[in-house]
């Protein structure tokens, strides 16, 4: 995830909660913040309240702290339970991380969008011998280094690591879709870019959109290539889903799942339309000579990048990259055994 201007927007003044305790945004809807192990340190989950129990919508990483931190939460007066389902907005282990415990512990169904589902499952459950080395060879081709690519094959299937088995039947959440949680409607809107196929949930009552990563108040999501896709060009798609989102009021209340709710929707959506405009301008800028997909990420990251940090950054550059070879902008080539290079065309 990359920074971006916040310029637009006003802050909810309610204050952050610690993890594990509740705070109420309005009758019903409650806030959580639950710990990662990463530089992006938090993630938010929301708690909804319903006549015989409540919704949990997002589950936090698979780490024992985050289990700590929601048997918390079940103990808090104010947490009206039991959970009568859970939802995960996309298949990102921070999200669906505990879905299956979480599930299991209270005999309730999982609710994802088909995509999000299969991917989570696919990855999840994925031993093949060649997953190292189809991680190695992409990330080769995008010119990383020897150390990197040491790091890659010893980490394995992190994704599998840092997730409870996601269930094997599930509830499917289309767009447009209605939930009813606590006699209010929900309307289903998927966005894509960032996951394929990502869910955020809209209630006009409260004018209110939980959003996920789709639409962050200080950052912008991640939108990049894998190797399970090495020639996916999700750039144009988060791009065409920020104009879905114009449909809804101005003044709706924004639930990211980092940093803090917000008011302001339409001027961060135009905030994140020209941010990567902008990044767009400096890549092709960049390539006044042919360079792999590691040697033109500077240009996008100017700040010292550890190895988790570098797999997001060589992902969000090959999707600027890709948007502006199709665009016709650039050229690709290689040599017999060398990774790709990329060159501005005029």
């Amino acid at each position: 995830m990359s920074a971006g201007t916040n310029s637009g927007i006003d802050y909810h003044p309610a204050e952050m909660p610690a993890a594990g305790e509740l705070a109420t945004l309005a009758e019903g809807v409650h806030w959580l913040r639950m710990p990662l192990p990463f530089a992006l340190d938090h993630i938010n989950l929301w708690i909804l309240d319903e006549d015989d129990g409540c919704t949990l919508v997002d589950c936090g990483l698979a780490t024992a702290e985050t289990r700590e931190a929601w048997e918390a939460v079940f103990r808090d007066p104010a947490f009206k339970g039991p959970v009568q389902r859970v939802i995960s907005t996309h298949f990102h282990p921070d999200h669906v991380g505990l879905a299956g415990w979480l599930c299991a512990r209270w005999g309730v169904p999982l609710y994802m969008t088909h995509a999000e589902w299969l991917t989570g499952r696919m990855i999840s459950l994925d031993t093949s011998p060649d997953f190292a080395p189809r991680q190695i060879e992409f990330y080769r081709d995008a010119g990383c280094g020897a150390d990197f690519l040491s790091a890659v094959e010893a980490r394995g299937n992190a994704y599998a690591a840092r997730i409870s088995p996601i269930p094997n039947a599930f509830r499917r959440l289309r767009d447009g879709d209605t939930l009813r949680i606590g006699g209010r409607a929900w309307q289903v809107i998927v966005g894509h870019g960032h996951a394929p196929e990502h869910a955020t949930l809209y209630c006009a009552a409260l004018d209110m959109l939980i959003s996920g990563d789709q639409i962050l108040p200080r950052i912008s999501p991640n939108v990049g290539v894998w190797a399970n896709e090495p020639e996916a060009e999700p750039l144009s798609d988060f791009l065409g889903s920020l104009e879905r989102f114009k449909a809804l009021p101005a003044d709706t209340l924004i639930l990211p799942s980092h940093d803090r709710p917000f008011h302001g929707l339409h001027a961060r959506l135009d905030n994140l339309a020209a941010h990567h405009d902008a990044r767009l301008a400096d890549l092709l800028a960049a390539l006044d000579r042919p360079k792999t997909a590691m040697e033109a990420a500077p240009a996008l990251f100017r700040r010292k990048l550890d190895h988790h940090q570098t797999g997001f950054a060589v992902g969000e550059t090959l999707a600027h990259l890709h948007l502006l070879r199709a665009r016709g902008q650039i050229t690709r080539t290689r040599d017999a055994e060398g990774p790709y290079r990329y060159l501005r065309t005029a």
